[in-house]
């Protein structure tokens, strides 16, 4: 990204002095330099591109694994998702104003509950350019301005991302400091920012325990985590064994390095040695390495599966590898998603609805799936237009963090001369 001469408190107290203009913006107004950012995107693709290939081939990116490359690669197809991504969170209501509740007091105070914008959000994430995109999309209409710290290895993708959207927004007449990016600098930088008391109102870290853990170290600032991603599919004992197999391969395989694909498969023992090989043979023929608990060994037939260690229940692996164990319920399934998982998305396949019921009553996440795939935990796939990340905490968001996770609210109260007796 763009490294700007200023410092980070300089960088913030200008993000803080924009959000005051943004704050008030017109709906019309946003709309406008969203859409200026989408046509910008297409328009400055090419540049994009080559931008992001500058990245690939430096050798700050040397050392990547496969799942971290392909999040920082950058195809014509993507830059063209993430403009139309523009465009639908431009089309999406305004949350700035929405009345929450209204009443009148006995006083005769006619008493407003209305959503405001948060202020200054800043976002830490890693490797992904994309998000430099729909984070300041989603604040851009949220009302919020927004400081963006990317990964060192995506400094050239992310400053010509950057670069788009502060042009779009002078375009439309809105403050360029809305967005304001930061050098992928050190754990000393990162620091500062997650000390930002008075600027920053919202530290969004996204990324895995070692990034989350440096951030709690520090922070003085409110943060909210979008964090790894263990999550899990169930096969149930009365799962139609077509579509486990279908799931279990899309929750898996579809993108493996992301925060929403499975790193755990459990199967029923009900089930296990009649629906394990077509399953775990799928997978294996897909690259996956499969490493299960004795079990699961056993069910698997030919399909070569190696003894899982204890960290293995525990990994986000990112990648193509996958934990398979076999339990004996609904409850046994629940337990291990529960000790295991960290809170984000967790899937059941099943027939029975008592079943479903149970395991959606029992599991303790952000989103939980009855026959589909773990892969829909996603701010456009629910309508969002993007997301920031996903929560798997549970104040003041959980689940994917969109527009209106980036309001607050205010109560506005209006009288005719009251004083309080």
């Amino acid at each position: 990204m763009a490294v700007t001469e200023t410092t980070v408190a300089d960088s913030c107290a200008a993000a803080k002095r924009a959000a005051r203009g943004i704050a008030t913006a017109s709906t019309e107004a946003k709309n406008a330099a969203l859409e200026a950012t989408a046509r910008l995107l297409e328009e400055r693709a090419e540049a994009i591109l080559e931008a992001n290939a500058g990245d690939l081939a430096d050798e700050r990116a040397a050392g990547l694994t496969d799942a971290l490359r392909d999040r920082l690669c950058l195809t014509p197809e993507r830059v063209a998702a993430m403009a139309e991504g523009v465009r639908v969170v431009a089309a999406l209501d305004d949350p700035v104003g929405e009345e929450l509740e209204r009443k009148t007091l006995a006083s005769g105070l006619d008493l407003r509950k209305v959503r405001v914008p948060l202020g200054v959000v800043a976002v830490v994430y890693e490797a992904r350019p994309n998000v430099t995109i729909d984070c300041a999309a989603l604040t851009i209409k949220s009302g919020n301005a927004i400081v963006l710290r990317g990964s060192h290895y995506a400094d050239r993708s992310n400053g010509a991302l950057a670069a788009v959207v502060r042009e779009a927004l002078a375009e439309a007449g809105l403050p360029q400091d809305a967005v304001v990016p930061l050098g992928g600098g050190g754990h000393e930088e990162l620091a500062e920012l997650a000390t930002q008391e008075g600027l920053v109102d919202l530290l969004i870290p996204r990324g895995g325990e070692g990034l989350k853990n440096a951030i709690k170290a520090v922070a003085t600032v409110p943060v909210m985590y979008a964090a790894a991603g263990n999550c899990h599919v169930y096969i149930h004992s009365d799962a139609d064994p077509e579509m486990a197999r279908r799931i279990a391969y899309n929750a898996k395989v579809q993108r493996p390095g992301v925060c929403n694909a499975a790193e755990t498969l459990l199967i029923d023992a009900a089930i296990a040695e009649r629906v394990a090989p077509a399953i775990l043979g799928d997978l294996a023929d897909a690259g996956v390495e499969l490493v299960g608990d004795e079990r699961a060994r056993a069910a698997a037939g030919e399909v070569e599966v190696g003894a899982a260690t204890d960290a293995d229940w525990d990994s986000e692996y990112l990648g193509l590898k996958l934990a398979v164990a076999v339990v004996d319920s609904v409850e046994d399934a629940i337990e291990h998603v529960n000790r295991h998982g960290t809170g984000h998305s967790e899937a059941i396949v099943t027939a029975d609805a008592e079943a479903a019921d149970e395991f959606v009553a029992g599991v303790d996440a952000a989103a939980v799936y009855v026959n589909a795939s773990t892969r829909f935990t996603d701010g456009f796939e629910y309508g969002m237009g993007a997301e920031i990340g996903n929560s798997t905490q549970k104040l003041h968001a959980r689940g994917p963090i969109g527009m209106r996770e980036l309001t607050t609210f205010k109560y506005v109260a209006r009288g005719d001369g009251q004083v309080r007796e």
